[in-house]
């Protein structure tokens, strides 16, 4: 499959610098691509390739048009248009409708007739698969779940009962979705079973990686809204709520009943406390600790960076002796007969 420059300038918005009729065939780094690829330019980092590229042609931002020899497509989101050029260029495989005969499918379940159940599937009562989804080998739903259109599922996921996925939401190898939360009531000394009543609501355009774990709610559902994407090894607690488009890299964990806006960017390793709100637009760096609500939009962490061992060890040893500092400075305010600024905030 090929497309013109031409075809994908009008398709994709782009201003064309260069012969329209040229074809491109796949997509490549600019430092690996050849006379029939597309490459592009996002990073900055990545710039001093743009001299000697050998791509047929280059997406990127007009201000580095003329360090550029090759056929050029210019868009105000390099990355993004990329992306959409690159979908087209190599697009997923085709769900190959059907149930493969090793599928074990309970009578009641409804099955479009455009789409595929792979080998060694369980489906259970009352499933629903919707038109061109695609079950990949070896995954099991449980009874009630629902499938929306052009929804994808890699080997090996498992959707437990009353889960329903949005359309054309894809789900990666290892996936489980609507295991029971981690609900125990105290009971002296020892843990007593919270039934988790609840199931696993995902909007549409989901994307959750490997080995994801989203969590049934107690009562309610757990709800992943339109648009969210979920990397690799992150757990989702029972009665968490993503608002659209958030974003959440690998092992995060967040903890039972919290609220996390729309269009958030969580990095990798954050830790969530149960129970709090993180406002919409709210930006997390990697391995930050988050204990309470977020109100406003803005980038947070918690998290020092890292040092050279010996540096680190020396503001260890500070750490450890700032409060009996400050109680030297408290002491010596009192004599002076100053303020001694005990009234601290908590923002």
């Amino acid at each position: 499959m090929s497309f013109s420059l031409g075809e994908l300038a009008v398709r994709f918005g782009c201003e064309l610098r260069g012969d329209p009729a040229v074809r491109i065939e796949h997509v490549a780094t600019l430092a690996n691509a050849d006379a029939t690829a597309l490459a592009f330019l996002a990073n900055p980092r990545y710039r001093p390739q743009l001299a000697t590229t050998r791509a047929a042609a280059v997406v990127l931002k007009a201000d580095a048009a003329g360090e550029c020899p090759a056929h050029l497509l210019l868009a105000d989101n390099p990355y993004a248009t990329y992306a959409r050029i690159a979908t087209l260029l190599h697009p997923g495989p085709a769900p190959a409708p059907g149930i493969h005969p090793t599928a074990l499918v309970a009578a009641s379940a409804r099955i479009d007739p455009s789409a595929e159940v792979g080998p060694f599937c369980v489906i259970g009562e009352q499933v629903v698969i919707g038109e061109r989804a695609s079950v990949a080998a070896h995954c099991v739903l449980e009874e009630q779940v629902r499938l929306a259109a052009d929804v994808r599922l890699a080997p090996r996921v498992t959707l437990c009962r009353g889960v329903s996925v949005g359309a054309r939401s894809v789900l990666q190898s290892g996936v489980v979705l609507g295991g029971d939360g981690f609900g125990y009531a105290p009971d002296r000394g020892s843990w007593v079973k919270v039934p988790q009543l609840g199931s696993v609501r995902l909007g549409a355009d989901v994307d959750i990686g490997c080995n994801t774990t989203v969590d049934r709610g107690a009562i309610d559902d757990t709800i992943v809204e339109d648009g969210v994407k979920l990397d690799n090894l992150i757990q989702i607690g029972h009665n968490v709520r993503i608002g659209a488009h958030t974003a959440i890299a690998a092992c995060t964990g967040v903890s039972g009943s919290t609220i996390i806006g729309k269009r958030c960017m969580i990095g990798g390793h954050v830790g969530f406390a149960g129970h709090i709100s993180i406002a919409d637009d709210v930006v997390i760096t990697g391995y930050s600790a988050i204990s309470r609500s977020i109100a406003a939009a803005g980038v947070y962490s918690s998290t020092l960076p890292f040092e050279e061992a010996h540096a680190w060890r020396r503001l260890v040893a500070r750490f450890k002796r700032s409060a009996r500092l400050e109680e030297r400075v408290r002491a010596l305010e009192r004599a002076a007969g100053l303020n001694s600024g005990q009234e601290e905030t908590h923002d």
